[in-house]
């Protein structure tokens, strides 16, 4: 799907055309805080979810510009393909035009969307099986070399990260990019957090075993 098959948002009772243009995904890095911590809702925001409920095409585009950055971001760090972001991303929303009526506030809405998203990102891995590739910086502290993060080693993290499941690589990207507690993850995808936790210690474990392998830890 691209871009220029949603309908204007000047034509009445359709959904407001959703862009990228705005947003600039770096190959970046997680850090340990990760890199979107901040969440900030507008104080009106739950005022503007109730007319896009009502209707209002308007107040539904500004929704869209307010969380479209982070949607299309955490596709994005998943599938690690500019294209297959964006279609993730208008899948998304269209769904989010369609369910508006069950959402009961912004902070429902933003749980939603990245919840949706998550689903979305881990059903297109299934179907595909492709090899995706994560940006992230992430080891234990103590298994980092003294030169831990230069470029070299920062890639060789992103292509061993590329190769877990797709489920075990939404994990880390909600721990490490979004700075989801493990408890929200489970949240957000449906999961026992014993799982989640199992999925980030295997994923941590393995990514130490391949580096010491390859000479990359002392």
């Amino acid at each position: 799907m691209n871009t220029k098959d949603l309908p204007s948002a000047s034509m009445a009772g359709t959904v407001p055309e959703f862009t990228t243009a705005p947003v600039r995904p770096t190959p970046g890095v997680f850090t340990q805080r990760g890199m979107l911590k901040a969440v900030h809702i507008p104080p009106r925001a739950d005022e503007t979810l109730a007319l896009a409920q009502a209707g209002d095409q308007t107040a539904f585009a500004a929704i869209l510009r307010e969380h479209q950055s982070m949607v299309f971001g955490l596709a994005y760090h998943v599938v690690r393909d500019r294209t297959v972001a964006e279609d993730l991303a208008q899948e998304v929303f269209l769904d989010l035009y369609r369910n508006l009526g069950n959402l009961e506030s912004s902070a429902h809405l933003r749980f939603w969307l990245r919840r949706v998203t998550s689903h979305r990102c881990i059903d297109r891995g299934r179907r595909e099986r492709r090899r995706l590739e994560i940006a992230v910086e992430h080891v234990p502290e103590q298994a980092v070399p003294s030169s831990g993060r230069d470029f070299l080693f920062e890639e060789r993290i992103r292509r061993l990260v590329a190769e877990l499941p797709v489920g075990a690589r939404t994990v880390m990207t909600l721990r490490y990019q979004e700075d989801l507690e493990p408890s929200e993850i489970a949240d957000t995808l449906d999961m026992p957090v014993n799982t989640v936790k199992s999925h980030l210690r295997r994923s941590i474990a393995l990514l130490r075993e391949r580096l010491i392998r390859q000479g990359g830890l002392q």
